[in-house]
């Protein structure tokens, strides 16, 4: 594997899409797992005896996972065909267990939109989704809604309005361009949940210095 576009910022990997379908669908099962057992951990009330067990049987699988395990950030990888892939981002990683994670859907008009349901691991307020995590999955969704998925866009700012709790179980994102001038792209977004519209948002993403101009 070797750093190669946007300053290194990407790496390159010598893999068929086949070949990355095949670890994908290796690990994922193992993310889910994952998943279930924070959520578990978060509502067990079983004695000393158990959790020494449980214990010992993640130490064991964490020993099995790390015989083969690369140092390091997993990053943004791309192969030969074009395919981009990270693994490891906090909103839509696919073996990442923090990761909820999130699917967003591009749509022909230029926006976004995606659905997921947040669980006992991203609660902030009782029965409420944490603010921090809105944020995050808005900052995701609306740098996709940026990039268009044709240019690489960061955050510049990043303005929410909580209009009212979010609560936790299935919410719905949407997002779109309200103005593009090629290195500056503005965009604005919302959260609903369950009684509706919960956060707003509106960002200023920017093409970095360093990244190609866009066309």
């Amino acid at each position: 594997m070797r750093a190669e576009t946007y300053g290194g910022f990407f790496d390159h990997a010598d893999l068929t899409d086949a070949e990355v379908d095949e670890i994908q669908a290796r690990f994922e099962p193992v993310t889910d797992d994952l998943r279930r057992l924070v959520d578990v951990t978060i509502r067990s009330e079983v004695g000393d005896a158990e959790v020494a067990a449980a214990r010992e049987h993640l130490a064991a699988a964490a020993e099995l996972l790390g015989r083969c395990a690369k140092e390091g950030p997993a990053r943004v990888v791309r192969n030969d065909t074009g395919r981009s892939w990270q693994w490891g981002n906090a909103v839509v990683g696919q073996r990442n267990a923090v990761a909820p994670p999130m699917v967003v859907e591009r749509h022909d008009d230029g926006s976004t939109s995606a659905r997921l349901s947040l669980g006992n691991a991203y609660e902030g307020p009782p029965g409420m989704v944490h603010g921090g995590v809105s944020a995050l999955l808005l900052d995701h969704l609306m740098g996709v809604t940026a990039s268009s998925m044709k240019k690489l866009t960061m955050t510049g700012t990043l303005t929410l309005r909580y209009r009212r709790p979010l609560l936790l179980g299935e919410v719905a994102l949407a997002g779109r361009v309200v103005s593009d001038t090629g290195r500056k792209v503005t965009v604005t977004a919302e959260i609903n949940g369950a009684d509706g519209a919960a956060i707003e948002a509106e960002g200023l993403f920017i093409v970095p210095s360093w990244a190609p101009s866009p066309d």
